[in-house]
């Protein structure tokens, strides 16, 4: 399969040459084994086989999601977070805190989030509740994330004492099972980002890396329209570091040091 193949399938599902173009190589040879099981010899045969049948094209889409992330991505942001934009999160919602990883991937995201609120929750005399939800379109991603077993490639930026807090390590095996402290708290829920929103009234929400990357403008203007309709007033949105929005929201209030964190305006 070419670029110029490749690129019909990516217009078919709405979504960004720009965003695939580093990590092709792997896409395509999902697809290209998905087109032999099928008997398609090129890719109009494989577009009139997702035009016909639902189940083939939903496989399809799904064999297009790309996960590629670590634990504390983005090191400055978390530290923020755990520092300044938490504490003040708490203050004004001091008995439950509400958050949507949205294209949660394999938790790595989740569970990052879950190291840094049980070390602040440990400096809080009367810590909130506290309620994440963690959605992703491909229950294959969500079924890692429920096992919470991680190589030592993802956890690279993991402090170690952290690493020995919340993680057990498999004997013999430089792979890591995360501890009961950071399963708890946490649904895991199959979605797409594209449909009816799975909850409201998130006081933050991740949209990291996923949508506003591998979408076209439009669905990504759809998409994150669902999302800010899930954002509690004066709720956060946060965006990958290199992600930037699809229209100017003036709802969305940038929140320094990081031009990636939003406020949504009452």
């Amino acid at each position: 399969m070419d670029d110029q193949q490749f690129r019909k399938l990516l217009d078919y599902f709405g979504l960004s040459w720009p965003g695939y173009r580093r990590v092709r190589k792997g896409v395509k040879k999902r697809i290209n084994r998905h087109m032999n099981q099928l008997g398609c010899r090129n890719m109009a045969a494989y577009l009139f086989e997702l035009d016909r049948n639902h189940e083939i094209r939903q496989a399809c889409e799904l064999l297009m999601t790309v996960s590629i992330t670590r634990f504390f991505r983005d090191r400055e942001f978390w530290r923020t977070l755990e520092e300044k934009l938490l504490p003040e999160l708490i203050e004004v919602h001091p008995e439950k805190v509400k958050i949507w990883s949205a294209g949660c991937a394999c938790g790595d995201e989740v569970y990052s989030f879950k190291i840094v609120w049980e070390c602040l929750k440990k400096r809080l005399a009367n810590p909130p509740e506290l309620e994440v939800l963690a959605t992703d379109m491909n229950p294959t991603y969500l079924d890692r994330a429920r096992a919470g077993v991680f190589a030592a490639g993802s956890l690279k930026d993991v402090k170690k004492e952290l690493l020995k807090i919340f993680f057990n390590q498999k004997e013999g095996k430089r792979v890591y099972a995360v501890k009961a402290s950071l399963v708890r708290d946490v649904v895991w829920k199959n979605h797409h980002l594209l449909s009816d929103s799975p909850g409201s009234d998130f006081d933050i929400i991740f949209l990291r890396n996923n949508v506003l990357t591998y979408y076209e403008d439009r669905l990504k203007q759809q998409a994150l329209k669902n999302v800010l309709e899930s954002l509690a007033p004066s709720g956060l949105l946060i965006i990958g570091s290199h992600e930037a929005l699809p229209f100017e929201a003036s709802k969305l209030v940038p929140v320094a040091p990081h031009a990636f964190v939003y406020r949504k305006s009452n």
